[in-house]
């Protein structure tokens, strides 16, 4: 399955690559009511790190370690390498489209998990990607434009 997501947000590259790269983003740009556990992350990812933690869907716990890998100055893959899908790569590209605007594609292909737990987990957090995607925009934007 695949997945593709675009929004613009006036910044340049360099800065939304900077952003990105920061393992707190994460907790930043999830949208409630899911809350998110970091476990372990370096403050600054880069090539071969890996992300351990948590995101709480209401009651339930969805574990995710996540590895960076392919890290350009514009582009970096996160892989799953323990989660609910059978599969995730996640690739985040920003591309400059005008002076200080960049766009963000997030585009990512994914599995679902195996048995029957596994395969309502993935199925429910791949239907909800629009929602969770429309929000990291809408709170990028507004976390890279604010004092603009």
């Amino acid at each position: 399955m695949r997945y593709t997501h675009r929004f613009r947000v006036r910044a340049d590259v360099p800065t939304v690559a900077e952003f990105h790269s920061r393992a707190d983003v994460l907790r930043a740009i999830t949208p409630p009511p899911i809350v998110m556990r970091l476990h372990s992350a370096p403050p600054r990812l880069g090539e071969g790190d890996e992300m351990d933690f948590t995101m709480w869907v209401g009651p339930l716990p969805i574990r995710w370690v996540a590895r960076i890998e392919q890290v350009t100055a514009n582009s970096f893959v996160d892989r799953q390498v323990r989660g609910p899908f059978g599969g995730w790569v996640h690739t985040h590209t920003f591309v400059a489209v005008g002076d200080g605007l960049t766009e963000v594609r997030d585009d990512i292909e994914a599995t679902f998990g195996g048995g029957l737990y596994g395969r309502l987990v993935s199925l429910g957090m791949w239907l909800g990607l629009p929602v969770l995607f429309a929000f990291r925009g809408w709170k990028t934007r507004r976390l890279l434009e604010k004092g603009r």
